[in-house]
């Protein structure tokens, strides 16, 4: 215990004397602190080169460091980066992107005597090679796959043209995968790159010490700006502290020490909210509580090429479906952080949610299936299997209890997170506890979980469900680029997985910030990136 307190009391002073990079000289901490925000990433950050930027906890980082040809707002709509418009060939699958002129990469002595230049078109020819160079081994490379070719055509027209119409390109382009690099850092730092960042973001690299702490200073030369013209960002300086243990972090923010805390722990969800979800009273005047859709469809997945009758039977899986209640699960289980899903696999926040019926709790509908299974396979004592990791393990025993009650035998299989992965990709488990985060922005990322070309090892289709139907309006739909015409056949779609049920949608997922009152600005998405450069603070 003791031991504890002075790695706790150690790990305070990196918070606190963080300031003392961020700062220059002269003015108190005091007097500066608004001028630095302060979070923590509990997990490690392996790198900070946007072409590895496969997880969170190096998408925040990055997103202040970087910047593509396109923007996503907190809605979700497609908004002008570097590129400050485009033109669309449909019956080409051509896209023409007009850059700014005005938009320069971090200083850095890399450059050489002139320190920095401005980002060109062939910055971004440059960074597309990079993502598809097997020697890079980018996780982004599959991007680019269904890319035919790109090209400068001067330092401020790009042009890309598709293999094959994909609507949803726009949005991929808004990963930070797709990012400007300047060839001139990567080539003097090499592989160390990784952790000597030069991007164009509001935000360049200042120092990392890994697992203890990275700071970012503001870029005087970032190109955007706010509604009444000033220069963004606000901020001076980003703070990162690297505190493993999530009942640290959060002692650290209840203190003042971390001006945000991202997602709900079980260690303290008791404490810092209600059952109902909301904030408890002794943290309102300090703190406030954003909330909002976050694009992940927590569910039950059956694989569908078991040969067990319990998989094989449409109505025995409708009524797992139809067999707990989902609004008590969410509500007891996750303090009302969620959205029980009783509609479609595509979750809120995405065109195509909340425009089917889907399962709700409905006992003697699931004793109905249950006894139709039982009449077509003569199997009186339907048992199943729930391989989960134990994050997940209170929800799937609460799924037990409710199926046992209705004569289906439940057992669970806790794994650790890495097995579950890859039992899950190889088929060894009949039913899989799962989450699907969508990497861009349309329902197509969602629907493409049930396409049959991509069954496990090749794609994401990890029930190995197919329909000939399904794959046919998945291949018209990427001949669409109208939203509300791919809508229609995102829900006939949605329609047909629910209907099957090679899956049981459990709750969709979302996005909880706990916030310092002196920090405005944060705001909130259904990704749940960290966006700092509008971002202020009270002294």
């Amino acid at each position: 215990m003791i031991q504890r307190i002075h790695s706790l009391l150690y790990k305070s002073t990196i918070v606190l004397s963080i300031f003392a990079v961020t700062s220059c000289s002269g003015p108190s901490e005091s007097e500066r602190d608004h001028l630095v925000f302060r979070y923590n990433e509990h997990s490690n950050i392996p790198t900070l080169d946007p072409a590895f930027a496969r997880n969170p906890q190096i998408i925040w980082p990055t997103n202040q460091l970087y910047n593509g040809l396109v923007q996503l707002d907190d809605s979700l709509n497609i908004k002008p980066d570097i590129a400050k418009r485009w033109e669309v060939n449909d019956s080409t699958a051509t896209y023409t992107f007009y850059l700014r002129d005005d938009v320069y990469f971090h200083k850095n002595k890399a450059f050489g005597a002139k320190e920095t230049r401005k980002v060109v078109a062939s910055d971004f020819t440059y960074s597309f090679d990079r993502l598809t160079d097997e020697n890079v081994a980018s996780s982004g490379s599959w991007v680019m796959q269904n890319v035919a070719s790109y090209r400068a055509v001067n330092d401020t027209t790009l042009v890309i043209q598709l293999k094959q119409p994909f609507p949803a390109f726009l949005g991929l382009l808004s990963m930070r995968y797709c990012s400007v690099v300047p060839k001139e850092a990567v080539e003097h730092y090499g592989t160390e790159f990784r952790r000597n960042p030069v991007g164009t973001g509001p935000f360049q690299f200042k120092l990392w010490e890994e697992n203890v702490k990275l700071v970012l200073r503001k870029n005087p030369l970032y190109f955007e700006t706010d509604a009444e013209g000033h220069k963004l960002p606000y901020l001076e300086a980003v703070a990162i502290t690297f505190l493993p243990d999530k009942q640290s972090e959060f002692l650290q923010f209840v203190q003042g020490k971390l001006d945000f805390l991202n997602s709900l722990d079980n260690s303290y969800k008791d404490e810092i909210l209600t059952t109902t979800g909301q904030l408890q009273k002794n943290y309102k005047d300090d703190f406030y509580l954003i909330k909002g859709p976050f694009l992940n469809t927590e569910y039950l997945g059956f694989f569908m090429d078991s040969e067990s009758p319990e998989i094989q039977s449409k109505a025995l899986r409708q009524a797992i479906n139809y067999g707990f209640d989902r609004s008590k699960m969410v509500t007891y289980l996750r303090n009302g952080v969620g959205i029980p899903a009783t509609h479609g696999f595509i979750p809120k926040g995405l065109p195509g949610y909340e425009t089917i019926e889907g399962y709700d709790h409905n006992p003697a509908l699931a004793r109905q299936l249950i006894a139709q299974y039982k009449a077509e396979t003569g199997d009186e004592r339907p048992e199943i299997v729930i391989g989960t990791n134990s994050q997940y393990l209170d929800l799937c025993e609460y799924i037990q209890r409710e199926l046992q009650k209705l004569g289906i035998a439940v057992s669970i299989d806790v794994v650790p997170p890495s097995t579950l992965r890859q039992m899950k990709s190889s088929g060894e488990l009949d039913i899989f506890r799962a989450s699907w985060i969508a990497d861009y922005p349309d329902a197509e990322n969602y629907l493409s979980l049930f396409y049959s070309p991509n069954f496990t090892p090749n794609g994401p289709n990890y029930t190995h469900f197919k329909s000939a139907v399904f794959d046919s309006l998945y291949q018209r739909s990427l001949t669409l680029s109208n939203i509300e015409d791919r809508k229609v056949l995102y829900t006939k779609m949605d329609s047909i997985v629910i209907s099957e049920a090679p899956i049981v949608p459990l709750f969709y997922d979302m996005a909880v910030r706990f916030v310092n009152k002196k920090v405005s600005g944060l705001g909130i998405n259904p990704q749940n990136f960290l966006i700092l450069k509008r971002v202020k603070k009270e002294k």
